[in-house]
């Protein structure tokens, strides 16, 4: 009877571990509220504030943002202003084009190739590659950008960095919707 019960301890630990590890699908957002319109709420003028933290979790950065959003038809000009903790700045301008299902392409001048994304719910997930300038020497880095609508105001975003496969940190935004 102990041995069952030490194996069956094992066992749902093995399977918790094992979930644990498992990677989130936007289809599991499917029926969260409020459904993301992503043309809507990138419409208009929008604040985001934010933080880079490394590997350990110590922010390394913090930064806020104004956007600048508009759409023609399926075709939408994200143009977003950075201003840096250190007081650097930064601009870029995303080009995005929606397609079937949800789905949605990005470009912009420092990412490379193609952003692809899709819709579901509550929930916006996208990745593509972002060329970074860090002291001097610009690295292409891979981006895992989860975003979830809270209210019609308020949205949160997560983006895991990654270079190799190997995680160098993330990027925590929360964005407002003004009026």
């Amino acid at each position: 009877m102990k041995r069952r019960l030490i194996l069956s301890a094992a066992t749902a630990a093995s399977a918790f571990a094992l979930g644990g590890c498992s990677t989130q699908r936007i289809d599991q957002y499917a029926q969260e509220r409020p459904v993301l319109d992503l043309q809507q709420y990138f419409n208009g003028t929008l604040d985001a504030y934010g933080v880079f933290t490394d590997r350990s979790g110590t922010v390394v950065k913090r930064f806020t943002v104004v956007m600048r959003c508009s759409w023609q038809g399926d075709e939408g000009v994200l143009d977003e202003d950075f201003v840096y903790s250190d007081g650097t700045k930064q601009k870029r301008i995303w080009r995005l084009k929606k397609l079937a299902d949800g789905r949605y392409t990005g470009t912009a001048d420092d990412v490379v190739g193609i952003a692809q994304g899709q819709t579901r719910g509550n929930a916006f997930y996208w990745t593509y590659t972002l060329s970074l300038p860090v002291d001097g020497s610009v690295y292409e880095v891979k981006f895992d950008d989860w975003m979830y609508l809270m209210t019609d105001t308020v949205m949160l975003n997560k983006a895991t960095m990654s270079k190799f496969g190997v995680r160098l940190g993330e990027v925590t935004l929360s964005f407002s919707k003004r009026p």
